[in-house]
């Protein structure tokens, strides 16, 4: 029974994310004196393509992430390569991270903190100013790979917040 009844409230804990959070955020992707516009939470993968590197050594480099954006258990919106996060009604950020903080372990891509570069069409996205990666859980892919060219898939999960300034 109490697991039950300690499940919401650990959900509610996450979602509430930066405001209601216990401890604060790593310091570089704080965003002190920005408001939460939105916080969503995402289930995708994390894309990988083998490449050359530096030394012609082949190993795995990010491509792109492809999830989809959930709100109360309901699609409302796809995050995909820019990175680019676009709403159901149509407004859409494209971010440029800006600070990073390590995930909680070593499978777990890194929290970010992004700035908003760019946005289009109009909707709840619209005011965003910075978005900020969190709770992530898995997503990380390291080592070799035997063929250039060849993709992988890691799955993944995060908390978005959309903050606003002032």
């Amino acid at each position: 029974m109490f697991i039950k009844l300690a499940a919401p409230a650990l959900l509610l804990a996450v979602l509430i994310g930066p405001a209601g959070a216990a401890e604060p955020l790593p310091e570089a992707i704080a965003a002190p004196g920005e408001t939460v516009v939105l916080s969503v939470h995402a289930e995708g993968a994390q894309v990988y393509e083998c490449k050359a590197g530096a030394e012609g050594k082949l190993a795995w480099a990010f491509r792109e992430p492809v999830a989809t954006l959930l709100s109360e258990g309901k699609t409302i919106g796809r995050h995909y390569a820019g990175p680019n996060w676009e709403h159901a009604d149509g407004s859409a950020v494209v971010g440029k991270a800006i600070g990073n903080a390590p995930g909680a372990t070593a499978a777990d891509i890194p929290w970010l903190k992004l700035e908003v570069a760019s946005r289009r069409g109009s909707g709840v996205l619209t005011p965003v100013t910075t978005v900020q990666r969190i709770n992530t859980h898995g997503g990380k892919l390291d080592g070799a790979c035997e063929k250039a060219g060849e993709f992988k898939s890691v799955p993944y999960s995060a908390d978005y917040v959309f903050l606003k300034k002032g």
